[in-house]
């Protein structure tokens, strides 16, 4: 096999002290977070509120924080059956490491569609106009998905089957690397799915000219959702990862579940009816009376 074109050779470890360190791969992720609900929250205090006023009020920002907590426990949930699903011979015979947080991983398959379900409830349950909110999630979603595997790369995750092609990427030195054999050349999988999931944004902004999603209730985030299935159907056929269904890895068997569900969501918010003007939400006076 010829030797990978792109050999990455650096230290992925910040070390603050003898005791502490963090990767660069973590700290740049943490920027892509931040950086992804400060574009959510621009955007929803833009998208207007279905109320009676003119100009309506946009969303409220203090919703969004509790969304995004409420969206936590859906995608370590969804992380994690996704990962069990991906290796389900192994959890099949060890039912007790389901459970374990220290035996494998997370998964974004199923990570990213239930934690958007359990945010959208979070939301319900604070009155919010949810779709609204889902409207104005769908882009920060995809920037945080597609930015989030490109700074993988910092750390040597997410890389794909050993490759020849001049393109194929391999890390030198100790690491520590987020995957096994860093040394072999292979492809950069991680950057793939970056590529695929940033063209993903372009076909969600040619989709707001339709006119399912220019209503603003939540078909955006199913377009998103399509979109980023196929993403990640396509990039998984350079994964490491063996076939579970002829040439089809598990992930993708669950991207297409993911792609079927988002293709039902916006057919369903493509005949719902456009709903009608509701009263904003009553604000709490905290002034002594």
């Amino acid at each position: 096999m010829a030797l990978a074109v792109i050999s990455l050779s650096f230290d992925p470890v910040l070390r603050l002290s003898d005791t502490a360190s963090v990767t660069f791969e973590t700290i740049a992720l943490g920027v892509v977070v931040f950086i992804g609900l400060a574009v959510a929250a621009r955007i929803g205090s833009q998208v207007p509120t279905i109320v009676p006023y003119v100009p309506a009020p946009g969303l409220r920002v203090d919703d969004l924080v509790f969304m995004v907590v409420g969206a936590v426990p859906g995608a370590i949930v969804g992380g994690r059956l996704g990962a069990v699903l991906d290796h389900i011979d192994y959890y099949a015979a060890n039912p007790g490491a389901i459970v374990d947080p220290a035996q494998g991983g997370l998964t974004l398959s199923l990570a990213v569609p239930l934690g958007i379900l359990t945010g959208g409830l979070i939301a319900r349950l604070l009155g919010a106009p949810v779709g609204r909110w889902l409207h104005a999630a769908a882009l920060p979603v995809l920037f945080v998905l597609a930015a989030g595997k490109l700074v993988s790369i910092l750390g040597g995750t997410g890389q794909g089957a050993p490759s020849d092609l001049p393109w194929a990427t391999a890390y030198d030195g100790p690491g520590p690397w987020g995957s096994l054999a860093p040394a072999i050349p292979s492809h950069p999988s991680q950057a793939y799915e970056a590529i695929l999931v940033t063209l993903a944004i372009f076909g969600l902004v040619a989709a707001s000219r339709l006119e399912v999603v220019a209503r603003l209730d939540g078909a955006a985030i199913f377009v998103a959702l399509g979109l980023w299935a196929v993403a990640r159907f396509l990039v998984a056929f350079t994964w490491r990862d063996p076939g579970v269904l002829g040439p089809l890895r598990a992930d993708q068997v669950l991207s297409i579940v993911v792609l079927a569900v988002a293709v039902v969501g916006f057919v369903e918010r493509w005949r719902a009816p456009l709903h009608s003007p509701i009263e904003p939400r009553p604000e709490v006076d905290a002034r002594p009376a």
